[in-house]
């Protein structure tokens, strides 16, 4: 594992005054990253898709149909 400093040496760094602090107009750099980005932008889709939708309408058809033919039962 390495124990480098990964910021820059602010000694020579250019647009930096002494004690690190960065003169009128100059812009201080950007800031360090380790990651790449993550691909190019693809929106996102509205809503839920058909299949899980009908998969848990299904389901809770069958919940209920349970539940009814149950009480029916006890009813007897």
């Amino acid at each position: 594992m390495r124990t480098d400093n990964p910021d820059p040496d602010p000694r020579t760094t250019p647009g930096l005054e002494p004690g690190g602090s960065v003169p009128p107009g100059e812009t201080p750099p950007g800031e360090a990253s380790t990651t790449s980005g993550a691909g190019p932008y693809r929106p996102l889709k509205r809503g839920w898709g058909k299949g899980p939708l009908v998969i848990i309408v299904a389901l809770a058809v069958l919940v209920a149909l349970f539940f009814l033919a149950y009480g029916i039962v006890l009813a007897l």
